[in-house]
């Protein structure tokens, strides 16, 4: 596969304009945190993202809504995929989810005659060819991944017409039984590398995208032993909530920050710092408090 020159090209092209895609991504969902929920359209337009400007479709390839259909790409008026696309993170939760979603895709296949399908979420793409007495798996990816996802050459123009032999997506079972983890929960696990300026491991941050990368480690707030840090944790809730969309918090993705205070405000509940009670409360928790009561989430910072 590597000695296809088209196979070489795309890869290339999806490691160029992956980190475009994940910051248009993460522009597409802020909604979905701000309002507590986002729509299909908003995974659909993820989607058309993928395949017009990391994939090499064109957007005159990508029908909406044919014969029930939410997606399907044609190549020269013949149709070679169908795609089905629910709201945002949907389908992360449990297999069920996904194998309903595959079965309305199987059967919108069956009636137009198309042998490959595919459903997301804007979360998660699976494809999987459809052969008689079964299917084939054809690709998973994780579409908010930092790492490009080649393996989606599989969906692309010259990919998606060749049989893929011998490939099983186990990263599909994997990713359901991880995908209840909350990724900004920290817990004191066994020890690994330390942050290169603080000196602290990843749970003594409130933000952690990667655990093994100290450099998406943002805002410590606790000891090692998992004691918080009194002098770091107001200091935390301040570089959030006195410069919200400022510079200081640019490292930390929108879509995360309620968590973030959350994770923070807990800390602080356990310290009595809230709820707060007036003018005898020191102003970075009364932000807080008023904060995470509009976003919805002050019971639950105090639970």
């Amino acid at each position: 596969m590597d000695s296809l020159s088209s196979h070489r090209r795309l890869c290339n092209r999806i490691e160029t304009s992956w980190p475009a895609f994940l910051e248009k991504r993460r522009l597409r969902l802020a909604q979905q945190q701000r309002n507590g929920s986002a729509p299909e359209k908003i995974a659909e337009n993820i989607v058309e993202d993928l395949l017009t400007s990391v994939l090499d479709w064109s957007l005159s390839d990508v029908n909406n809504q044919v014969s029930y259909a939410d997606m399907v790409l044609t190549r020269l008026g013949i149709k070679n995929l169908i795609i089905e696309v629910k709201r945002p993170g949907s389908l992360r939760w449990n297999m069920t989810s996904v194998n309903r979603a595959l079965d309305q895709a199987s059967r919108y296949a069956d009636e137009q005659k198309v042998r490959s399908i595919a459903v997301s979420d804007g979360v998660l793409i699976y494809a999987r060819d459809l052969i008689p007495g079964g299917y084939r798996d054809r690709v998973f990816a994780r579409l908010d991944s930092t790492v490009p996802q080649t393996d989606l050459w599989w969906l692309s123009v010259d990919g998606i017409y060749r049989s893929r032999e011998d490939y099983q997506a186990t990263e599909l079972q994997d990713f359901q039984s991880d995908s209840d983890s909350d990724a900004y929960i920290l817990e004191v696990q066994e020890s690994g590398p330390l942050h290169p300026k603080y000196k602290l491991p990843y749970w003594c941050f409130a933000f952690v995208e990667d655990r093994n990368n100290p450099r998406t480690w943002h805002l410590p707030f606790l000891l090692p032993d998992g004691n918080p840090d009194l002098a770091r944790l107001p200091k935390a809730i301040q570089a959030i909530l006195t410069n919200y969309r400022g510079a200081r918090v640019s490292t930390i993705p929108e879509i995360a920050i309620p968590e973030v205070l959350v994770t923070l405000a807990k800390t602080a509940f356990k310290l009595g710092k809230i709820p707060t009670n007036g003018s005898g409360s020191a102003a970075t928790y009364v932000q807080l408090e008023m904060a995470l009561e509009q976003l919805g989430r002050l019971e639950e910072a105090m639970g």
